[in-house]
């Protein structure tokens, strides 16, 4: 884990560079104030309470936590900054930022807002608090991209690892998180460029189209286009689908999804969705990530587990699709939709319907690319050339010598 509870991090100075000696750009910037220390104390981010109003994408903290070999010498740093959630208000988030070693190109790094997937929604599943951004996958996409000749911005989303609930699957928290990092993070490196994309997987490729359909929230940098890995969808369709399938660990995203909800609506409550003791085995399953819990619902039945009535189901499902379908509104960039034929998780149904959809809704280019044989986490390396040619085709970096990797578990 790369931070540990109860432990105060390092002071860095908005200019990024390592104490005492900034370089490149970041010299330009040495004579900005400090800013504030980022600490964490029981995984949870420590924020200014009351939170001063401040629009989105201001940093409130940063840590530089130098370069860092898993990344191939990357430097990176942990954020701390302003977004809006779903009803509009002020929220801070937490994430991380990548930079390539060397020199940044003419015209500053290019920037990838990689949104991740599930990681689950205890402060400690945030992606920033672990070595490897929550999974050896993830690990291995970024750094292909950061080897392409691309920063990497990477948001945690709302309530995971900062204070609150996470709320999961709600798009346009994840979204508007997903935009504001990139503002947050030119205030920090002077070394970035204008030109952004938003790359995600699976929650993550639902938070990239929901970024999509609102562009201009980080003000002069210029999103240039979308990838949506494996997008969560259909959210309508989740717990019914859940319930009917008798296969306790897809109780994971259950779980979440009504956590999520919860936080979002406080008219719902897990014990007023669940009953009292299903709403107890949900809070002891969320106090775990999603790596470490799937022992814990072996022993379970999901109709016990969720004890909603038909109609139930129903009302709570629209409720979700509302918050978090991606498919509901044209995206106002170029978008290229990634699915494996042998996803269990998001079915390729399902992704077949959200490319036909933004299609029909009047977004200005979708393409689909579809891997057979290809699993939920596999597709990630199989389809890293397609994503970085689709990047260059879009006025990212042009791409040097690209083979598929075998992604790795964890």
């Amino acid at each position: 884990m790369l931070l540990t509870a109860a432990v105060t991090i390092v002071l860095v100075m908005a200019a990024g560079g390592c104490a005492g000696q900034p370089s490149g750009p970041a010299a330009n910037a040495a004579a900005r104030p400090a800013l504030p220390q980022v600490s964490v104390v029981d995984h949870t981010y420590q924020v200014p309470r009351p939170l001063p109003q401040r629009p989105p994408g201001t940093l409130i903290a940063a840590t530089d936590h130098g370069r860092d070999t898993r990344f191939g010498g990357a430097r990176r740093w942990t954020v701390l900054y302003h977004s809006v959630n779903a009803r509009r208000a002020d929220v801070p988030v937490s994430g991380t930022v990548l930079v390539p070693p060397g020199a940044p190109p003419h015209g500053g790094w290019p920037v990838v807002s990689w949104a991740h997937g599930t990681t689950g929604v205890a402060d400690s599943c945030a992606p920033s608090q672990l070595a490897n951004l929550g999974s050896d996958a993830y690990a291995q996409e970024v750094r292909a991209l950061l080897q392409a000749g691309y920063a990497v911005t990477a948001s945690d989303y709302p309530g995971l690892g900062t204070p609150g609930m996470h709320t999961y699957l709600v798009g346009a928290d994840e979204g508007n998180a997903v935009v504001d990092i990139v503002t947050a993070a030119r205030q920090l490196l002077p070394g970035l460029g204008n030109l952004w994309f938003a790359v995600g997987h699976s929650q993550g490729g639902q938070a990239a189209l929901f970024a999509a359909r609102a562009p201009g929230r980080a003000g002069a940098t210029r999103p240039a286009g979308t990838v949506a890995i494996a997008p969560a969808s259909h959210l309508e369709a989740m717990l019914p689908g859940v319930k009917a399938s008798h296969v306790p660990s897809e109780l994971s995203f259950a779980f979440y999804a009504l956590a999520g909800l919860s936080a979002t609506d406080p008219s719902h409550t897990l014990p007023s969705l669940l009953g009292a003791t299903a709403a107890d085995v949900a809070v002891r399953y969320l106090a775990q990530c999603q790596a470490d819990g799937h022992q814990a619902l072996s022993h379970l039945d999901t109709d016990q587990a969720l004890p909603l009535s038909t109609g139930s189901l129903a009302r709570v499902g629209e409720q979700m699709g509302a918050y978090g379908d991606p498919d509901r509104a044209a995206v106002a960039t170029a978008v290229m939709v990634v699915q494996g034929q042998d996803d269990h998780d998001v079915p390729p149904v399902w992704t077949v319907a959200v490319v036909q959809n933004l299609r029909r809704l009047g977004s200005p280019s979708v393409t689909a690319r579809t891997y057979p044989g290809a699993g939920h986490d596999q597709v990630l390396g199989r389809s890293i050339c397609d994503l970085l040619a689709f990047l260059h085709t879009h006025a990212g970096p042009t791409p040097g010598l690209c083979a598929p990797f075998r992604t790795t578990a964890g």
